[in-house]
């Protein structure tokens, strides 16, 4: 199944599904209070009978629009940990997170903030928890997955490295791009951990070009992992890292600027995409 988060107009959140690749509606609400009242079977029934709707109507949200938790993994890429000249092997996720107030939909504007110009794309993977629970086994961590879909990472560097903690420089508001859809594990053409090919594109020119197959910590793992300290809830989001070629690592860098179109596309998820504007201080 493959759902997305969406309003009519200027109304209030609902949620929507694809039937036959056409897209249905399946009422008001948010896509995290699906996760947490209904399972996927009686979703599943809920689609086959769902009115049709017109696509020219349909204003994309984030697909989790206000996650209880966005938990973030850095340098889970071997090619990214190089290119940060980092030469110790992980031995432990670098963890951090999100806020929701960072996150826009896909077609959406990502804003550079007026206060730095060293704005960087990060395409990732996203998991979206779907049963919650502590101290999940890895052997059972994919029972509690609801979905996957596609995320911006964008990330002010100059912020990032102000202190020795992460968290400023990936809050910005309007940073975090998120979407277009969650798609259901079974919709997958394989396994994550099989390996989904991941790429990043600005205006046109690829950036990031990598596989799921490489992280170094895998999904079930981070889940593992997370669920010692907190307990996951439906509609939480795990971010899973971000692949080697960041603008940053380039020479010269290759910051996001106004104007600038980004893409990050996800085999068998889809492509999420935003224009880069700049931000309107009051």
């Amino acid at each position: 199944m493959r759902f997305f988060s969406h309003r009519l107009g200027e109304g209030s959140p609902r949620v929507g599904a694809y039937r036959d690749g056409v897209p249905v509606d399946l009422g008001p609400g948010e896509l995290s209070d699906l996760l947490r009242t209904e399972d996927l079977a009686a979703a599943a029934r809920r689609i086959a009978s769902a009115p049709h709707l017109d696509e020219s109507t349909i204003t994309l949200l984030p697909v989790i629009a206000r996650p209880s938790k966005i938990l973030c993994v850095g340098l889970n890429y071997v090619d990214h940990r190089a290119e940060a000249a980092i030469s110790k092997p992980a031995e432990y996720p670098d963890f951090f997170v999100r806020f929701s107030t960072t996150l826009v939909a896909c077609d959406q504007p990502i804003r550079l903030p007026s206060v730095s110009g060293a704005l960087d794309y990060e395409g990732e993977l996203a998991v979206v928890i779907g049963r919650g629970g502590r101290y999940i086994s890895r052997s059972d961590a994919h029972a509690h997955i609801a979905g996957y879909s596609v995320f911006n990472d964008a990330t002010l560097r100059d912020y990032q490295f102000r202190s020795s903690q992460w968290t400023w420089g990936k809050n910005f508001d309007d940073t975090g791009a998120f979407g277009p859809v969650l798609v259901t594990p079974d919709e997958l053409p394989r396994p994550v951990e099989q390996g989904l090919k991941i790429e990043t594109r600005l205006n046109g020119e690829m950036m990031q070009s990598a596989s799921t197959a490489d992280l170094i910590f895998n999904v079930a793992t981070l889940i593992s992992q997370i669920s010692e300290a907190v307990t996951l809830e439906p509609g939480d989001v795990l971010l899973t890292g971000t692949p080697g070629g960041v603008g940053m690592a380039r020479q010269p860098q290759r910051y996001m600027r106004a104007g600038d179109l980004v893409e990050v596309e996800i085999e068998g998820i889809g492509t999420l995409r935003n224009r880069v504007e700049p931000e309107a201080r009051p």
